[in-house]
């Protein structure tokens, strides 16, 4: 330890030899005062605290518990009151009546209504009801009814009948009919046989035409004969002298000739004994293509 200046030493001592006071006790606590006197009245705090941790993000397990407990005994604790039943019917039938209400005025208007417009619709007694002019009286409980469109009437059509060249057909009452590519053949009750040529010049099949041959007795006639100048007939119709209209049976060749014969039987005239019918050829639309009168019965 350095004397301090004027201070006198100790007689005798040797100046090398450290006094006794100045050396430290080993066994004596440190007393030395290791209080940091910087001055960080003006330092920035520099402390990471980045890694700590809050203490109020630990949740204890056994607090949870506890917690749970309590609220448990709290809840059995409180006794819930009585279910208000008597409201909640008293809610009920007000809205059931509520709904009927609704539904009876409704019913109310619908009926309304449809008084009025009948009243609307329904003359007054006594007034008569207004009518259009050009139209006659009106029932004014029955609404006019609009004329239904007229339909338009299909012409009566008569199917042919195809055979074979030579076929014989039964006619009836004993008479028979065939067809060959010449012309008409037909035999009576008693076997006789007629021909009539399509091919011999007296027939022009390029127009539309028809032939009549005609034979009986009081019972009445066996009509028959050619048509011919169409590939569209329709029918074949026979008028006699009463009125009375027949159609005829109609027969041709396979392959649609333009040719063909039909028969028909008529019964006695009233009005003209003895006569024989008109005969008219008519296509599939109803037009009329050719015809023959009728000759009159013998005085």
């Amino acid at each position: 330890m350095t004397p301090e200046p004027g201070a006198a030493s100790a007689p005798g001592a040797d100046p090398d030899v450290p006094d006794p006071d100045d050396v430290p006790d080993k066994d004596a606590p440190d007393t030395t005062d290791t209080t940091d006197t910087t001055d960080t009245t003006d330092a920035p705090d520099t402390t990471d605290t980045t890694d700590a941790t809050d203490a109020t993000d630990v949740f204890d397990p056994d607090v949870e518990d506890r917690l749970r407990a309590a609220f448990a005994r709290t809840a059995f604790d409180i006794t819930p009151g009585p279910v208000p039943l008597a409201a909640v019917r008293s809610g009920g039938r007000a809205h059931r009546r509520r709904r009927a209400v609704a539904l009876v005025a409704l019913t109310v208007l619908s009926v309304s209504g449809a008084a009025t417009v009948a009243a609307l619709t329904l003359p007054v007694p006594g007034q008569r009801p207004v009518q259009p002019a050009g139209h006659g009286p009106v029932d004014p409980l029955v609404p006019p009814v609009p004329p239904l469109p007229t339909a338009v009437a299909r012409p009566p059509v008569t199917e042919v009948r195809v055979v074979r060249s030579g076929e014989r057909v039964d006619a009836g009452r004993g008479r028979r009919l065939w067809l060959t590519e010449d012309g008409k053949h037909w035999s009576g009750p008693e076997g006789d046989e007629n021909f009539r040529s399509v091919v011999d010049g007296n027939v022009r099949t390029s127009e539309p035409g028809v032939s009549h041959q005609s034979e009986g007795g009081p019972s009445g006639l066996f009509n028959s004969g050619l048509y011919y100048g169409t590939r569209a007939v329709g029918r074949v119709e026979l008028t006699d002298a009463d009125g009375r209209t027949i159609a005829a049976a109609l027969l041709e060749l396979p392959g649609r000739p333009g040719w063909g014969v039909w028969y028909a039987y008529t019964p006695p005239s009233g009005k003209d004994p003895g006569s024989t019918p008109d005969v008219a050829l008519y296509d599939r639309t109803g037009k009329r293509l050719a015809g023959l009168d009728g000759s009159p019965g013998t005085p």
